[in-house]
């Protein structure tokens, strides 16, 4: 596992220990980037299931100001603070141990709206769309905001949820990525 593009290409960084985790392959990660950027004149990014970080990390390696990682094990939060500082990215970086719901109320509270939102949750336990709609309801999400969704291939998300619209669906072995952007339009 390693930082792809930007100005931290080819840092390796390291891995959540045990297998409660499942890192986004190098390949998924340069398409993805490729699907949404691939680089990035600034703005915020939320890693909401980070792992080990990777997401965020590849993002802030690309060009935004500032990610906020939320993990709700400890091993992750442990490991995504060492990536942070292996890439020199704590000046940009939050880093809170807490579960999705949670980190979202709060986030509400502190009225941060996010240009890029980064969701790749426990393939067991698929709660897209339930996220979405809150994010949706909560509004933090700014107008042609973008959401990631890596997800299990073989769930199907719906091609609109609230003001996201689906603008890019791939499939990549096992794993699929789903890409929706808000608009003002319901």
């Amino acid at each position: 596992m390693r930082v792809v593009s930007g100005s931290c290409k080819g840092r390796p960084l390291k891995a959540v220990p045990g297998n409660t985790t499942r890192p986004t392959t190098d390949k998924v990660k340069e398409a993805l980037f490729n699907m949404i950027g691939p680089y990035f004149d600034g703005g915020i990014g939320l890693d909401l299931f980070a792992g080990s970080g990777g997401l965020g990390l590849e993002a802030l390696s690309r060009g935004l100001d500032k990610v906020i990682f939320i993990d709700r094990e400890s091993k992750a939060i442990q490991v995504i603070q060492e990536n942070i500082k292996a890439c020199k990215f704590e000046d940009q970086a939050e880093v809170y141990r807490n579960d999705a719901d949670r980190a979202l109320k709060a986030l509400i509270k502190r009225e941060i709206r996010f240009d890029y939102i980064f969701l790749d949750p426990p393939y067991k336990k698929q709660q897209l769309v339930s996220l979405m709609e809150k994010m949706d309801k909560q509004n933090i999400v700014n107008e042609d905001g973008i959401v990631v969704c890596e997800h299990s291939f073989d769930v199907e998300l719906p091609k609109s949820v609230g003001r996201f619209s689906q603008i890019k669906h791939e499939k990549y072995g096992i794993i699929a990525v789903t890409i929706y952007i808000r608009t003002d339009i319901e």
